[in-house]
């Protein structure tokens, strides 16, 4: 049994890196872990290049993840909040899951999900979307975990004195940026417990689960 945990955040060692990370130490499975960031993964182009054979033409790194995915037996994926959705490079990720899909490809149908999402204001936003990709990929969700993170205001250097930045939107006008404001895993014991949790609960799902769920090609 094997679970891969993929961090769709740009920003490497963060709070989604870190989140996803905490579930995959629930688990007692053989576990991977792929950050997302740095690589280079663009959007679905609707080619329909991967129709006959259910594998993507597009070359970039989203190639190397495939045999990865297909691997698996169960994903976590992570994701920011950005604007209340996906961050474009989780959305990327997963359009792309489209070269699965075709002629009844089952390839995906039966592994085990499992969405984390990140936010300053809204994370389950991004588990609301990473869910709607397992659905149209017929992968059993098994859960979801959440967890503040810090927008991209709190260390731009214009976060006090912009009117219209996560500052001013989440705690006011006049509000100064201090260590303790700075949301931080370290600072969300219940969200790393709870993702820890969900990892066990993963475990005991990919025990039980001796159908679809434990193929590997």
């Amino acid at each position: 049994m094997k679970v891969l945990g993929i961090s769709c955040s740009p920003r490497r060692g963060r709070t989604t890196d870190g989140l996803v990370g905490d579930v995959l130490k629930g688990v007692r499975a053989e576990t991977e872990f792929v950050s997302l960031s740095g690589l280079r993964i663009g959007p679905c182009l609707g080619c329909l290049g991967c129709v006959p054979d259910n594998l993507c033409k597009v070359r970039d790194d989203m190639s190397g993840l495939r045999d990865k995915i297909v691997a698996a037996d169960a994903l976590v994926i992570g994701a920011p909040n950005y604007f209340d959705m996906l961050n474009g490079l989780a959305h990327c990720f997963l359009e792309r899951l489209y070269q699965f899909r075709h002629r009844e490809g089952d390839i995906l149908h039966g592994k085990l999900g499992v969405a984390v999402g990140v936010g300053g204001g809204k994370p389950e936003s991004a588990v609301r979307d990473i869910e709607k990709f397992f659905t149209y990929n017929q992968i059993e969700q098994v859960g979801s975990v959440t967890a503040r993170g810090p927008a991209s205001c709190f260390h731009c250097g214009h976060g006090e004195d912009c009117t219209v930045g996560a500052i001013h939107m989440f705690f006011g006008p006049g509000t100064k940026i201090t260590e303790e404001l700075v949301p931080d895993l370290s600072k969300q014991p219940d969200a790393r417990e709870a993702a820890r949790l969900l990892g066990q609960k993963l475990q005991q799902h990919l025990e039980h689960d001796s159908g679809p769920a434990m193929r590997t090609s």
